[in-house]
């Protein structure tokens, strides 16, 4: 359900405040200052990977890569991309003149580490139908003014296999930082993602673990969506866990990149959003810090909420076993964001009083299939959070329509109960 919210004049100011949603360009470090390589030097680089043999090393040096084509590994196996350090090399697609992803992988068993990626005017990192597939100590990043001009993926493995992201750093994409979709056997850990729209998003996944991230001033912290119509539906079995997942208060400078549903989802996050579960099944998220996200700390949502058709094969709208337990949460990041229709959801209709931040919110659709009311918790909702009285808890009663919207702090339906997710990382002991 897309819901049209009745503007309350007693809101105004607070709109005014909250349209000017916080935005940066950080950078890690200024690449400007690096040597900048010889036209023969990048060619190079491009030769290596044109002509890269199974099971070999390329190594790319120190300096500033000023490269005005794509670096493309097409089906190969067992390579290794090597740099000299993130902050050492980088290569720049700002002059990019034909393709849109930095790097595009298509292989097996492939490694790329130690190095940056600079303003690619589509993704940083492409790997597509990739089995086998790390990145460690990878940067990518958008070092321009209009971040509405940025590449949609920093790191995006897409169809992928046995997919370990380790130490890398994700920042100023106008979608997901680090964004791993239609895969299985997921590792992200130990990185950071800021300055996004999304930081991390798991999408129609199987098999995902996410820890000892830092998810910091994104619009999103981390996401588990599973969207209608894509090749793989329905992915299950995510835990998110260990991560500093804070202050993502970013304005959301998304732009559609289809006509499609799924080219407009990010753009309905509102700012200020710690964790999003949106049709996301089977999900865990634990042990976590979810601190000064100004609008919700946990978001848990089926399809229905966007308002986009729900009829596709093999794919459910409904979000259903999730557990949440031992996380820490902090309210104290500033009022809802009022730029998104969830965040006036949110802010106006809660169970708490208006313009007040939420630590979890529940939209309360449920399949009737599964039973005849919320009270039976029948999507299986599990919250077991320590000092869960003093949460600021809301689930929401959309039934009745956008006139008569509900809410109700009540958490008892979903409080005594667990679930069992089962992830197997095993593959990891190879990478």
């Amino acid at each position: 359900m897309k819901a049209k919210y009745i503007p309350f004049f007693s809101l105004f100011l607070l709109v005014i405040i909250t349209s000017c949603s916080e935005t940066s360009n950080e950078q890690l470090f200024d690449s400007s200052l690096l040597e900048k390589r010889s036209a023969e030097e990048v060619e190079k680089v491009v030769e290596d990977f044109i002509l890269a043999e199974d099971s070999t090393t390329i190594e790319i040096g120190e300096g500033f890569f000023d490269l005005k084509t794509q670096l493309i590994l097409d089906s190969k196996e067992n390579i290794t991309i090597q740099g000299a350090g993130m902050e050492k090399t980088v290569l720049s697609f700002r002059n990019l003149k034909t393709g849109g992803e930095g790097m595009k992988i298509v292989g097996k068993n492939i490694t790329v580490k130690d190095l940056t990626i600079e303003d690619a005017p589509g993704d940083g990192i492409k790997a597509q139908h990739t089995d086998g597939l790390t990145l460690r100590r990878v940067h990518a990043t958008w070092t321009h003014g209009d971040k509405s001009k940025n590449g949609t993926y920093a790191l995006y493995p897409v169809q992928c296999k046995n997919v370990v992201i380790d130490e890398c750093i994700a920042a100023h994409s106008r979608d997901a930082g680090i964004y791993v979709g239609q895969s299985e056997n997921i590792i992200v850990k130990n990185s950071l993602a800021y300055g996004n729209v999304a930081g991390i998003e798991i999408e129609n996944c199987d098999n995902a673990e996410v820890f000892g991230n830092t998810a910091r001033n994104n619009s999103g912290g981390i996401l588990v969506f599973n969207l209608p119509g894509l090749p793989k539906s329905d992915g299950r079995g995510t835990k998110i866990y260990n991560n500093k997942i804070i202050d993502n208060n970013h304005k959301n400078f998304a732009t559609p990149i289809g006509e499609g549903p799924n080219g407009n989802t990010v753009t309905m996050i509102p700012p200020g959003s710690g964790v999003v579960l949106l049709a996301a099944k089977e999900v865990e998220v634990f042990d976590n810090e979810i601190l000064r996200n100004k609008t919700v700390g946990v978001a848990i949502a089926s399809y229905q909420i966007t308002g986009f058709p729900t009829d596709a094969p093999n794919w459910s709208p409904y979000t259903h076993d999730i557990f949440l337990h031992g996380n820490s949460y902090d309210r104290s990041g500033g009022f809802p964001d009022l730029s998104r229709e969830l965040g006036q959801l949110v802010s106006i209709y809660n169970a708490h009083g208006k313009a007040k931040t939420q630590d979890i919110v529940y939209d309360g659709i449920f399949d009737k299939s599964r039973g005849n009311s919320i009270a039976q918790n029948p999507m299986n909702i599990c919250i077991s959070e320590q000092g869960l009285e003093n949460l600021y808890f809301t689930q929401f009663d959309l039934s009745e329509g956008e006139e008569n919207i509900k809410s109700s702090a009540d958490v008892s339906p979903f409080s005594n109960c667990q679930v069992n997710v089962t992830t197997d990382v095993s593959f990891i002991s190879s990478k």
